[in-house]
């Protein structure tokens, strides 16, 4: 396949770029500043932001599927909104057939009908980032596109590919303990997995351990 990938020098989208080219895939990674990647087999990097649609559009056109680990700055989180919603008209400008946000775990369910925001445990500095995501998946969940938004587990943190964890829907994946986990290489190992074998098209999925 060939997925066109922004965010990839951060921590998610550099794992995801990894499994990509690990199992065979043509990236083309979409960057800022190209010299922080350096050449590998199977990967293309070109200069590009996300400040307009057709800007987005022209970078994304022939690929399979666009993937985005686009990490807002993190005065300002709500810019992850109008960022996405050009994704979305991007998407369809250009004609790809699906798009895969790596999106977050705050919106997910800790009991029924109790999201983690509304649960009153998240500390307060992660609350702007999860309420936009929110917001985030809100919008997607809108659109005419075929998208699929994958929340992480509650703590997202570097570690071991182990190619062991548990998938879900709506609600937080915690172990006996109430512990919610899951390392970025194993969350990159799912998203490729739904990239080669698409089993959550317009939907949103969560992982942990």
């Amino acid at each position: 396949m060939h997925i066109a990938l922004y965010g990839a020098t951060g921590q998610s989208g550099s794992r995801i770029l990894t499994e990509l080219l690990a199992r065979g895939h043509q990236v083309t990674t979409v960057v800022r500043n190209p010299a922080k990647l350096s050449a590998r087999r199977g990967l293309t990097v070109v200069q590009g932001d996300v400040s307009t649609v057709d800007t987005i559009a022209e970078k994304i056109k022939g690929a399979d599927a666009v993937v985005s680990a686009y990490a807002p700055p993190a005065d300002e989180t709500d810019q992850l909104i109008p960022v996405t919603g050009r994704f979305i008209e991007a998407v369809k400008q250009a004609g790809v057939p699906r798009l895969i946000i790596v999106g977050g775990a705050g919106s997910l369910e800790v009991a029924p009908g109790v999201t983690v925001i509304e649960s009153g445990h998240l500390p307060a500095q992660w609350l702007p980032i999860a309420i936009s995501h929110q917001k985030t998946l809100d919008l997607i969940r809108k659109s005419e596109i075929n998208w699929t938004y994958f929340s992480p587990a509650g703590f997202f943190v570097p570690g071991e590919r182990t190619g062991k964890f548990r998938l879900g829907t709506d609600q937080l994946i915690a172990n006996e303990q109430g512990d919610s986990r899951i390392s970025l290489e194993d969350y990159a190992i799912a998203l490729v997995d739904e990239l080669e074998s698409p089993k959550r098209e317009r939907q949103r999925f969560t992982i942990g351990y």
